[in-house]
C-alpha cells in the first residue's frame, strides 16, 4: 500500500543465535541487496532483506532503536518485535558508514511521525470530551424546547402571563443549546470517523473491530433521525428550528455517504486478506516443491558419486587389463622370434642335406 525503497545496499546478514544469545548465524550464503522502505500511508520505516524468495530481515525502524558500528565494516541493531538481533557485514567502511547514516535519519523521521500522530490522536479525542459536557449541560428534551412544561421554583410562580411570553419568545438561548450540542456531537463523530480512518490504515486485522464501529454509526445515524423527528415536532414553523433540521439531514447524509465508502473499503480489505491467504497457500506450495526438488538433488548428487566410483574401478580394471595384453603381445613376439629362428635352423639343414 505505497511501500516504496528509498535506500540500498549489499551486505551479509546475521542473526543472534537466539539459544546462546552470543554467537552469530549466518542467514545468507553470500552477499544480498539490504534496503529501506517508506510506508507513505503508515508513515512507517521499515528495513528489508530478501535471499530468493525468502524475507530474512523484516525489521519496522521504532524511535528507540540504535545501530551500532561494532567493526570497520560490522553494524548491528536490536528488534525486540521480532524478539532478536540483526548483524550487517559489508565490503567496506565506507558502505557501513551509509547505512548507519541512513538509520539514524529514518530514527528520527520515525520519531517525528510518531509525536505527530501523537498530536493528532489529542486533537481528534478533545471533542469527543467536549461532546460528553455538552450532553451533560444542555440536554435536549421536548419540555424546554417548547416551554409547555417548564419547571418552576417556588420563587417563580408559574401564570398565565409568562406562559404567553415564553410562547411569543423564539427561545434563543434553547436554541443556541441545541446548536452547541449537535455541533459537538458532529465534531465527536468526526473525531471518531479520523480514528476510524486510522485504524483502517493501520492493519486489516481490525475488520471486526471496525464492523463494530460501524454499528454505532449506524446507531448515531437512526438516533439522529429520531433526533431530527422529535425536532421536527416541538419546533412548529420555527425559521430556527427548519434550518437546523436541513443542516442536520445534510450531515445524516453525509453520514450515511461516508458509512457506505467505509464499507466499499472493508470489502476492499476482506478481498485483499483472501489474496493474501491465497498467496501464502501458493508460497507454502512452492516452498514444498522446493524441497523436495533439493531432496531429489541430494539424491541425484549421491547417485553421481556412485557413478564417478564405478567409472573409476572401470578405468583401472582397464589399465590392469592393457598392462596383461601388453605383457602377452611381448611373450607371443619371443615366442615368433624363436619360432622364427627355428624355421631358419630347418631351412638350413635341408638345404645342406640336399647338397
Amino acid at each position: 500500500m505505497g511501500e516504496q525503497p528509498i535506500f540500498s545496499s549489499r551486505a551479509h546478514v546475521f542473526q543472534i543465535d537466539p539459544s546462546t544469545k552470543k554467537n552469530w548465524v549466518p542467514t545468507s550464503k553470500h552477499a544480498v541487496t539490504v534496503s529501506y522502505f517508506y510506508d507513505s500511508t503508515r508513515t512507517v520505516y521499515r528495513i528489508i532483506s530478501l535471499d530468493g524468495s525468502k524475507a530474512i530481515i523484516n525489521s519496522t525502524i521504532t524511535p528507540n532503536m540504535t545501530f551500532t558500528k561494532t567493526s570497520h565494516k560490522f553494524g548491528q541493531w536490536a528488534d525486540s518485535r521480532a524478539n532478536t538481533v540483526y548483524g550487517l557485514g559489508f565490503s567496506s567502511e565506507a558502505h557501513l558508514s551509509k547505512f548507519a547514516d541512513k538509520f539514524a535519519e529514518f530514527k528520527e523521521a520515525a520519531r517525528l511521525a510518531k509525536e505527530r500522530s501523537q498530536e493528532k490522536m489529542e486533537l481528534t479525542s478533545s471533542p469527543s470530551q467536549e461532546s460528553a459536557t455538552g450532553d451533560l449541560q444542555s440536554p435536549v428534551t421536548p419540555e424546554n424546547i417548547n416551554g409547555t412544561n417548564e419547571r418552576v421554583t417556588p420563587d417563580a410562580p408559574f401564570n398565565t402571563e409568562s406562559r404567553a411570553e415564553i410562547n411569543a419568545v423564539p427561545f434563543p438561548h434553547s436554541s443556541s443549546s441545541i446548536t452547541k450540542h449537535w455541533e459537538a456531537e458532529l465534531a465527536a463523530l468526526k473525531g471518531n470517523n479520523a480514528k476510524l480512518t486510522a485504524a483502517l490504515l493501520e492493519s486489516t486485522a481490525n475488520v471486526k473491530q471496525w464492523k463494530q464501529q460501524l454499528a454505532a454509526y449506524q446507531d448515531e445515524a437512526e438516533r439522529l433521525h429520531r433526533r431530527v423527528t422529535e425536532l421536527e415536532c416541538v419546533s412548529g414553523q420555527t425559521a430556527g428550528a427548519k434550518t437546523q433540521k436541513t443542516e442536520l439531514n445534510q450531515t445524516i447524509e453525509e453520514l450515511e455517504a461516508e458509512l457506505k465508502a467505509r464499507e466499499e473499503e472493508l470489502e476492499n480489505l476482506k478481498q485483499e486478506v483472501e489474496k493474501a491467504s491465497q498467496l501464502q497457500t501458493q508460497k507454502d506450495s512452492l516452498t514444498q516443491k522446493l524441497q523436495e526438488t533439493e531432496r531429489r538433488n541430494v539424491e541425484l548428487e549421491s547417485q553421481l558419486l556412485d557413478l564417478e566410483q564405478r567409472l573409476e574401478n572401470s578405468e583401472l580394471e582397464s589399465h590392469s587389463f592393457r598392462k596383461s595384453l601388453r605383457s602377452l603381445l611381448q611373450l607371443l613376439d619371443g615366442k615368433i622370434f624363436e619360432l622364427s629362428e627355428l624355421r631358419d635352423s630347418l631351412a638350413k639343414l635341408m638345404e645342406e642335406d640336399s647338397s
